[in-house]
């Protein structure tokens, strides 16, 4: 039974269907493991044993009448501190919210609910979802799978520790500017970005409205694939047949490498052999617009995100780890119309990307141009919280600022990332390319 730890969640999810998986035992395994491991509090902010209990009986009961409800039926994940929990405390890692309890679930654990799938409990994340480090010195900072004295990654940290360290089949998280992909790369999963605006926010903490989604930190692509579908409530991609041969991809140059080390920089180059030699065609590739998009970000996120956040913050802002206070206060500095205008120049730069690269499959790039930062120097070090804070989410970024799907494909070079840029609305044709790329790259 310690195999199921390790194991998919698609291939749990067989072994349920053929009867060689027990949901309740496989729950059980599950708790049991999180109960008794050492970063269980550092990992999981609440597990909620009763709930996870009773949908794996159900689960259980479906399974012997031939009436299972999707193959991630009895199947048990995780899910960030930001989703709501019908009577199940939601604090999005910060204790400004602390005691929020909601009466009601989220629309996308309603989704997985009503699929089957198993809630094993809430992971803790960045405060506020608004740090792609991981750092939360107000709750708990969940430890890198490789590294234990490194940051995982956020803001969806607990999310990819708790499937890293075998705590769950599969974690929920929320991505605004990489807070899914970042935490997959650094602990070797596949994340998954969803278009904003496909996945309902209803019942979601927000950090930014118009960047915020919703997506999977799993151990393989038909995972996410399948993770993708409970969220949805809907049928999974169909991977079969995935193949990179005459596929075409561009090779982003600018931003995506600019002060890439030595580590993400030698893993991608070795990534794109082994895509050519599967049969992919890689072209390198400039788009200059990318650049001036990439300067609105100040502006963009952090002043939706103070709007969201002022009344509340500035109520309490001694509750809050200074240097997330001061990422939200830098929200004061723009006016109204340079908001606006920001957003103007943003489509226009979309635009521009959308001609330059709509001849090709999809975009790579490095997922992170670091590896995960130092836990004590963060805490020790401004200026290098700051430097790596901006450079983990570097490249992530694009893929909110130019509003399209995204995912994260290991390397086999612990803590760097593949990532493939796609359309928006793109993540079924996404999720083809990353099974194809996922058996080139092992």
């Amino acid at each position: 039974m310690q195999d199921w730890l390790t194991m998919t969640a698609c291939d749990l999810g067989r072994g349920i269907g053929m009867g060689r998986i027990d949901p309740v035992e496989l729950t059980e395994t599950f708790l049991s493991a999180i109960d008794a491991h050492p970063h269980r509090d550092r990992i999981y902010a609440r597990v909620t044993h009763n709930r996870a209990r009773a949908e794996a009986a159900a689960a259980q009961e479906r399974a012997k009448l031939g009436l299972r409800l999707s193959l991630l039926d009895g199947v048990p994940i995780s899910w960030k501190d930001l989703f709501d929990t019908a009577g199940i405390a939601t604090e999005a890692g910060s204790a400004l919210l602390k005691g929020r309890v909601p009466q009601a679930d989220a629309v996308v654990l309603r989704n997985a609910t009503a699929m089957g799938a198993v809630c094993l409990g809430k992971t803790h994340m960045s405060e506020l979802a608004f740090s792609g480090l991981g750092l939360n010195p107000i709750t708990e900072t969940p430890p890198c799978v490789d590294d234990e004295k490194a940051v995982p990654g956020g803001s969806s940290s607990g999310a990819a520790a708790s499937v890293a360290w075998g705590l769950a089949a599969g974690g929920i998280g929320s991505d605004t500017g990489g807070s899914v992909r970042i935490p997959a790369a650094w602990n070797n999963l596949v994340g998954l970005k969803s278009t904003s605006g496909r996945i309902s926010l209803e019942g979601v903490v927000p950090l930014c409205l118009r960047f915020d989604t919703v997506g999977p930190l799993a151990r393989s692509v038909e995972d996410a694939a399948h993770m993708l579908a409970l969220l949805e409530g809907n049928s999974p991609a169909d991977l079969r047949g995935a193949s990179l041969k005459g596929r075409r991809f561009a090779d982003l140059q600018n931003v995506a490498k600019d002060d890439l080390r030595d580590a993400p920089r030698a893993a991608y180059d070795a990534s794109l052999d082994r895509l050519r030699d599967a049969g992919a065609e890689i072209v390198p590739i400039e788009v200059p617009e990318l650049n001036e998009a990439m300067g609105l970000s100040g502006v963009l996120y952090t002043t939706e995100a103070y709007g969201l956040w002022r009344d509340v913050i500035e109520a309490n802002p001694d509750a809050m780890y200074p240097e997330i206070l001061e990422r939200f206060r830098a929200g004061k500095n723009a006016a109204g119309p340079d908001y606006v205008a920001a957003w103007s120049t943003l489509k226009a730069c979309r635009a521009a990307w959308d001609a330059a690269t709509s001849g090709f499959d999809a975009v790579l790039a490095p997922t992170a141009p670091i590896l995960p930062p130092n836990l004590e120097r963060l805490l020790s070090d401004h200026d290098y919280y700051v430097t790596e804070n901006l450079l983990a989410l570097r490249n992530t970024r694009i893929g909110n600022l130019m509003g399209l799907a995204a995912l994260s494909l290991p390397t086999g070079t612990s803590g760097c990332g593949l990532m493939m840029l796609g359309y928006p609305g793109s993540e079924e044709a996404l999720l083809r390319l990353g099974s194809a790329a996922e058996t080139a790259l092992a």
